[in-house]
């Protein structure tokens, strides 16, 4: 009951204890634990920006829970696109909805509509900002193929400027004793201020633009596509574009026990002939996203405990 009716907007706002116990639960859903935690309960599913993955797997955890869902997949089916304000449509949705899961391409989104609402509020990915689901998933996926994170090497690799779930992830992986990799071309490096963070929490780190250099060193590699819709300058995305890629030349860089992630989707980051290696768990990883989310659900519904 010690997380029911919370907001998870970023994970700025939660602690150790509360990934740990959520880790936990994940696993014991997975088991087929706590079926039914939102019976009776409406979720609202507001996609602003369009989604598969997360969409789905929310989808799948709230008919797995129990509870009934409304929502849209589009801002053209709000009445957002009628010049309603964002404001409005939370505080109308907050009297049909005992939760509320949104993804909005605008920073900050989340965080307004969890000011407004009384219904607990998931941001399920808010412009280049923040996306914890993503990450819960993410470090349970870790957590189950790894025995733990405790003493782990990850590299983040891709478009860690504008990835919200490489944020996300590295707040997170910030409360554990672990070793990052940053590798990305320098346009596309960390924001100061996660380094900044990083910092903080005494976390260490290696900035690189080259995986293949140290891919022995690694137990994880956490690869994200360069995300052309978060470009101003097309002639900007053009430059960077491409400029990984996992394939047949390049695996044996790779440990033996390295386990390939990606939040997906894919453009070319990831050659299709890896799919069959055992170290590729990226698909295993999506499908982590329905018993992550449905634990998380029932957290917050106070029924999971």
């Amino acid at each position: 009951m010690k997380y029911k009716g919370m907001d998870v907007i970023s994970l700025r706002d939660l602690d150790r204890d509360f990934l740990d116990f959520l880790l936990k639960k994940t696993k014991e859903v997975k088991e087929g634990k706590w079926q039914n935690s939102c019976k009776g309960m409406i979720v609202a599913s507001l996609f602003f920006e369009p989604s598969t993955r997360t969409k789905l797997s929310f989808d799948t955890a709230i008919a797995m829970t129990g509870a009934s869902m409304i929502g849209f997949s589009s801002a053209a089916t709000s009445s957002t696109a009628k010049g309603e304000s964002l404001s409005d449509t939370i505080k109308t949705i907050d009297q049909y909805a005992n939760i509320i899961v949104m993804r909005h391409s605008i920073e900050g989104a989340a965080r307004r509509a969890a000011e407004v609402a009384n219904a607990p509020v998931i941001n399920a990915g808010d412009g280049a900002n923040q996306h914890p689901t993503q990450t819960f998933l993410d470090l349970f996926t870790i957590y189950e193929l790894k025995g733990g994170i405790e003493n782990l090497k990850i590299g983040l690799m891709g478009d860690l400027r504008f990835g919200r779930t490489i944020h996300s992830l590295a707040m997170a992986l910030s409360y554990y004793n672990v070793e990052l990799y940053l590798i990305s071309p320098s346009i596309l490096q960390l924001p100061s201020y996660y380094i900044d963070y990083l910092d903080s929490k005494k976390i260490k780190y290696h900035i690189t633009e080259d995986f293949t250099q140290i891919g022995k060193e690694l137990d994880v590699l956490y690869c994200t596509r360069i995300q052309r819709e978060r470009f101003a300058d097309p002639v900007e995305y053009e430059k960077v574009a491409g400029s990984y890629e996992i394939s047949t030349k390049n695996i044996d860089s790779l440990s033996k026990d390295t386990i390939i992630l990606h939040p997906l989707p894919r453009v070319n980051e990831i050659h299709s002939s890896i799919d069959t290696d055992p170290r590729a768990k990226y698909f295993y990883q999506a499908k982590n996203g329905v018993y992550t989310r449905a634990a998380l659900l029932g957290i917050i519904a106070g029924n999971i405990n």
